[in-house]
């Protein structure tokens, strides 16, 4: 690097120190940082200006940091540490001064102290093991949980709408039910465990809420237009069908006694979005039999009992919603830029 470029560089560095100090840190404020951010990248290009926007769990203040290009190769974190002002409107006791700065974001693809940055969003290891629940549901990837919550708090992070009582009860409710709080002591003995204050307890449980309230809203925008393009998908489907490693003769499901001189085999009997059926029986009319067919590791032979052509009312516009918005959140997933720290 000649002489020049030293200088021209840390004319740059200075200049995005100024920006930096100068960005207000409530979560109300982010719009005006990435608008002043992008028009600082504007006028040094060579710089390729990236803001990075660190959200925190326990305060309403959000954290930036800078990463600019060197000249010759690589990428130089700038990080400011600054207490609240009083423009901010946020009572001192809120910020927490511990900014991520003292974990230090190395150049590569780690942050001391963090486990994963989804597009706008930092998330520390503490964090998301308050995210996730004590009994993970089914059989999703834990990654694939956290990321998921990173990507909502993307969505959530500029919302200002405030929130009402019900909407801070239900998500206080799942919150305590995922992570197995019965009753006050064990939630006291958590907070006492977390070292969460109550104050911080709340700003996380409204995290919670927004989250919860944009996931909502989303599935109720996305429901109608998706019922319509799927409407044979949340037919109610009664069926009875038998899974086993060797085929069955369908005519004996007319007669469910036949069945005991079969070899091993499951019998399953019940109501399903016909979504949620075998593929072979999802599109079957009423009182069709259905294979054998191969299916799985062995063979599938079923009945359709009754078929009731959907409705858009109220319960299966909110499982069109359901499937709508993970639909949507896996295309959001794919078009975000996802680093995990620990790599």
């Amino acid at each position: 690097m000649t002489a020049v470029s030293v200088t021209a560089f840390a004319a740059v560095l200075a200049d995005a120190v100024e920006l930096l100090r100068g960005l207000r840190r409530p979560r109300t404020a982010v719009p005006e940082a990435r608008s002043l951010a992008a028009a600082w990248a504007a006028s040094h290009p060579e710089a390729r200006g990236r803001l990075i926007v660190g959200l925190r769990q326990d305060s309403p203040l959000v954290d930036y940091d800078l990463l600019v290009e060197h000249p010759e190769g690589g990428t130089v974190a700038l990080s400011v540490a600054l207490s609240a002002s009083p423009d901010d409107g946020v009572p001192r006791p809120a910020e927490h001064s511990e900014h991520w700065a003292a974990g230090n974001w190395a150049a590569g693809n780690w942050a001391a102290g963090y486990l994963v940055t989804v597009d706008r969003v930092r998330l520390r290891v503490a964090e998301a093991l308050m995210l996730l629940p004590r009994r993970p549901y089914g059989d999703r990837d834990v990654h694939d949980e956290i990321v998921e919550q990173c990507l909502l708090m993307n969505e959530t992070l500029e919302d200002g709408e405030p929130l009402d009582d019900a909407e801070i009860r239900a998500a206080a409710e799942e919150f305590r039910a995922g992570h197995d709080l019965r009753d006050r002591v064990s939630t006291l003995a958590w907070l006492a465990e977390m070292s969460l204050s109550g104050e911080q307890f709340e700003t996380f449980i409204a995290g919670i809420a927004r989250r919860r309230r944009f996931r909502r809203r989303k599935e109720a925008e996305l429901a109608p237009g998706y019922f319509a393009a799927h409407r044979c998908d949340f037919d109610r489907v009664r069926a009875l069908w038998v899974t086993g490693s060797q085929p069955v003769n369908g005519e004996l499901l007319r007669g469910v006694g036949g069945l005991v001189g079969c070899g091993e085999a499951v019998v399953t009997v019940g109501e399903r979005w016909a979504r949620d059926l075998p593929a072979p029986l999802r599109h079957a009319a009423h009182d069709t039999l259905v294979g054998p067919v191969a299916y799985g590791d062995g063979y599938l032979t079923g009945i359709l009992l009754e078929r009731r052509v959907a409705t858009d009312d109220p319960e299966t516009l909110a499982a069109a919603g359901a499937t709508a918005f993970g639909e949507w959140l896996a295309g959001r997933r794919r078009r975000a830029s996802i680093e995990w720290h620990w790599l």
